[in-house]
């Protein structure tokens, strides 16, 4: 995701300092065209705006907030595009620890995977003042297709995307059930992609969640099993504190959960591959292999 984010941002003028854990994620960089930073500070101290591309929140804290972190090196004006998946909840902690740094915090969350980010078409679910996501529009069109202005502090579109997460997650989990019945009956992949991608559950979910798992794709899609996993936790935790019952989302969590275990390195199609392993029974394109 972070190297889609730069890459679009070099394609489009800026001057780009980055940094990430991954020696051959920073090899990547350079031969883009980014010079590597040594440090996150480093990253604040050349940056105007810097986006924070990671796992969860205890990582969003470190990378802003830690001693060594953004909000200790950034020149005051800038801003801090949080363009992770956290809990609504680590959001709102963040903004309330970066008040009076006179750095701005935008909470932007998005959706598109790894594709939407290599592509710069990512849908980014912003949330901070007008006049800051005015300022910063510019950097943030860079990499998104689409930018919703959810509201004006940290952890309202937190909570939107956690929705959005539920949502996908059962459209997956259904899809993944749904291919695993066809292949029990002997209904082909192909003719089960046809009629799924021309009817009213035609979606963009169903259509690469299909594809994936009749092309037999279960890894390097982009689309790893331990992020939508982690996102579904999100939304499970977000509806016991709010007491919402979740019984399509819990249903999808555990079988997020089952696909994690039994194969946790490879992408959310796996999942199918859990549930036809218990039935004895795969969906290819064109039939049974």
């Amino acid at each position: 995701m972070g190297s889609g984010l730069a890459k679009n941002l070099i394609a489009n003028g800026f001057e780009v300092t980055g940094i990430d854990l991954s020696e051959t994620r920073m090899a990547a960089f350079r031969d883009m065209g980014g010079p590597p930073a040594a440090s996150v500070a480093d990253v604040g101290a050349n940056s105007d705006a810097v986006f924070v591309m990671v796992v969860n929140g205890d990582q969003a804290k470190s990378v802003i907030l830690g001693d060594a972190g953004l909000t200790g090196k950034m020149a005051k004006g800038g801003a801090i595009i949080l363009t992770a998946t956290i809990k609504p909840s680590e959001a709102r902690e963040i903004g309330e620890a970066m008040q009076g740094t006179g750095i701005h915090l935008i909470d932007s969350p998005v959706s598109g995977g790894s594709p939407g980010a290599q592509g710069g078409t990512l849908t980014m679910m912003a949330s901070a003042p007008e006049d800051v996501l005015d300022q910063f529009a510019p950097v943030m069109e860079a990499v998104s297709a689409t930018i919703h202005r959810i509201g004006d502090a940290p952890g309202t579109e937190q909570t939107v995307k956690a929705c959005l997460q539920t949502l996908i997650g059962s459209i997956f989990s259904a899809t993944f059930e749904a291919s695993v019945l066809a292949a029990k009956v002997g209904a082909t992949g192909e003719n089960l992609f046809k009629v799924f991608s021309t009817s009213g559950a035609r979606c963009g979910c169903t259509n690469t969640a299909l594809e994936n798992i009749i092309d037999r794709k279960f890894e390097k899609t982009g689309s790893g099993i331990g992020t939508m996993h982690k996102d579904l936790t999100i939304s499970m935790n977000l509806a016991e504190e709010l007491g919402v019952p979740m019984q399509m989302a819990s249903t999808a969590m555990q079988i997020f959960h089952a696909g994690r275990s039994k194969y946790p390195d490879s992408d959310n199609w796996a999942c199918a591959r859990v549930i036809e392993e218990i039935v004895g029974a795969e969906l290819h394109r064109e039939g049974a292999k």
